[in-house]
């Protein structure tokens, strides 16, 4: 499958294990994967990414957010807060009685920053749901290559991870986004 990548979305794909690895993650998720979307200068998912307003700056807070308060996502958070709960206030009480980055300390945290043979680390099942979804958005639009903006679209569908989740809280739509591919697509053959 990855022959049918283009350079720039193979560049997503690297990118994305660079960015697991700085994390010191042992797996690549799907957050990995729009980090390193955001990496790769002139591609057609920035394109979309700007049509909707969905600004770099902006989603890596949401990442950072939902990565500090145990792979939360905005909405989870919300959801949380609706009841009285503030993930923010028992973050601070937990350093507060433990010390700082005491959450980081946990046994959960710990298997973090396992090295793979020859500094690779796998996919994990949502990262590779996103790539397994973007050659299929690829076949729907009748594309004989992976791209960027199938990558973004293959975020775009459900069970695909935070980056999916952030995306859509900041208002990213599955077929709006599919529209918006298909003109930019045939705008560049156009051209």
């Amino acid at each position: 499958m990855f022959e049918r990548f283009t350079a720039k979305a193979r560049q997503v794909v690297t990118g994305a294990q660079a960015v697991a690895v700085g994390d010191g993650e042992d797996t690549i998720r799907s957050e990995h994967l729009l980090t390193a979307l955001y990496q790769v200068p002139d591609n057609l998912a920035l394109m979309v990414l700007q049509g909707f307003s969905v600004r770099r700056e902006d989603v890596a807070e949401d990442l950072e957010r939902a990565r500090t308060q145990g792979r939360m996502t905005p909405s989870d958070a919300e959801a949380l807060a609706s009841i009285g709960i503030d993930l923010d206030e028992v973050r601070r009480q937990i350093e507060e009685a433990f010390g700082p980055g005491a959450l980081d300390r946990t046994r959960a945290a710990g298997s973090r920053g396992v090295r793979w043979p020859g500094g690779h680390i796998p996919f994990g099942k949502e990262a590779k749901k996103v790539l397994e979804l973007a050659l299929r958005e690829a076949l729907a639009l009748g594309h004989n290559y992976i791209g960027c903006e199938h990558i973004l679209l293959g975020m775009l569908h459900p069970e695909t991870g935070t980056a999916g989740q952030v995306l859509r809280s900041r208002g990213l739509r599955q077929d709006a986004a599919r529209i918006i591919v298909e003109e930019l697509v045939r705008g560049r053959r156009a051209g």
